[in-house]
Order: structure tokens, then C-alpha cells, then sequence
């Protein structure tokens, strides 16, 4: 009876481990595939750089002013509202200006003609005004009086002629303008004035008292 009841003990105790180690096997749980496979995946790849925005559209810079317009041209001829005539000779923007009655009226002025703009002075008054390459306008002051102009552009022997010399001791300063063949200036000698005598446009020589003086084109 003992080796009967060790046996029903032995069964019993077997059973029951049996018991527990399905059990323990019933509580184990597989880690799922899907798990298994996303821990053995690679990192994913980082998203692309996003591309950099296009260049904006670069303003250029304004460009460099304009040089300045700068004209060498002679016009000539007579103002309105009067007697007198007028010359302006410029090279390469630079200008000098002849306004002369050929009898008491004459005025020298210095200045520019740029940019089509006339913009010259003297002691005894001013010219100012446009021109463009074949006429110039304006309006020219001499003393107390002002005189408007439109004048044409003109080739030599037209246009501006200057002379200073010394003559029999005398100091002689003489200012001619010449369109087309005529001729208006003044002479002075020694301070004072008369009407100059005739260029010759043959030779550029006028005489003055006997003696020639070779006269100097502007422009």
C-alpha cells in the first residue's frame, strides 16, 4: 500500500507540473513578425533637402549717368528786336559768345554748351538758352538791354573772329561776326570804339591804320 500511494503521489506531482508548464508556455507571447522586421528595417532616409528658392530677380544697377553732351559747332546770326547780330562759338562744350550793333552795342560772354543747354556770362550781362546741333536759342543780355535769338549753325568763313594786337602804339581789340558773307563788328582802340573794318576772308587778315592784323577764328 505504501509503494501504491508514492505512485499516486508521483502522478499527481507530475500532473501538476505538467499543468504549470503549459500554462507557463501559454503565457509566453512571440514577439509579432511585424515588430521583428520593422527592428531589423534601416533608419528611413531622411527627407530630401527641400531645393533652395530661386534667385530673386537682382535689380541691376542704375546705370552710370550719361557723360555729359558736349558740341563743337558755331551759330550765327541776328536777334530779334534789334540791330544786332550775334555769334557763339563752342569747342567741345566749351563757348564764347559776340553780340555787336557794329556801331556802340558788343558784349563778350564765356561759358557751356552742354547737355543742349547755353549757359554763358559777361561783364555786361548773360546768354542763356537750347540749341541742338543746327540752332541755338535763347536770349542774350547786354547793359540794359536783352535780345532774344534763333540762329543757325554756320561754316567757316562764317562765324567768329577775334583780334588783339598792338598797333602804332595803340591797343587794339576788335570782335567780328560774318554770315554768309556779311560782316558786323567793332574795333577798339585804345579803349575807344568805331566800326571794324572788313575781314578778308581770302587771306583772315583785316588792316588796321595801315598795318594787317591776322585775326583769330573761335570755335
Amino acid at each position: 500500500m505504501k509503494r501504491l500511494g508514492t505512485a499516486i503521489t508521483l502522478v499527481v506531482g507530475l500532473a501538476a507540473g505538467a499543468g504549470l508548464f503549459a500554462a507557463n508556455n501559454a503565457l509566453t507571447v512571440a514577439p509579432k513578425p511585424a515588430a521583428a522586421e520593422e527592428a531589423k528595417a534601416p533608419p528611413p532616409a531622411p527627407s530630401p533637402t527641400a531645393a533652395p528658392p530661386a534667385d530673386r530677380a537682382v535689380t541691376p544697377p542704375p546705370a552710370k549717368a550719361q557723360a555729359q553732351q558736349k558740341v563743337t559747332v558755331t551759330w550765327a546770326g541776328s536777334v530779334r528786336g534789334g540791330d544786332a547780330s550775334i555769334a557763339i562759338a563752342v569747342k567741345e562744350g566749351v563757348a564764347i559768345a559776340y553780340v555787336c550793333d557794329g556801331n556802340r552795342i558788343e558784349a563778350w560772354y564765356q561759358g557751356t554748351a552742354v547737355d543742349e543747354r547755353l549757359a554763358l556770362v559777361g561783364k555786361d550781362g548773360k546768354v542763356s538758352g537750347s540749341f541742338s546741333e543746327k540752332r541755338a536759342k535763347g536770349t542774350v543780355t547786354a547793359g540794359r538791354t536783352t535780345y532774344s535769338f534763333d540762329v543757325g549753325a554756320v561754316r567757316k568763313p562764317s562765324g567768329l573772329y577775334r583780334a588783339t594786337a598792338s598797333v602804332r602804339n595803340a591797343q587794339v581789340r576788335g570782335g567780328w561776326i560774318v554770315v554768309e558773307g556779311r560782316q558786323v563788328g567793332i574795333l577798339q582802340v585804345d579803349g575807344v570804339a568805331r566800326p571794324a573794318p572788313p575781314l578778308d576772308l581770302g587771306t583772315g587778315t583785316v588792316t588796321v591804320d595801315g598795318e594787317r592784323v591776322v585775326p583769330e577764328p573761335l570755335g
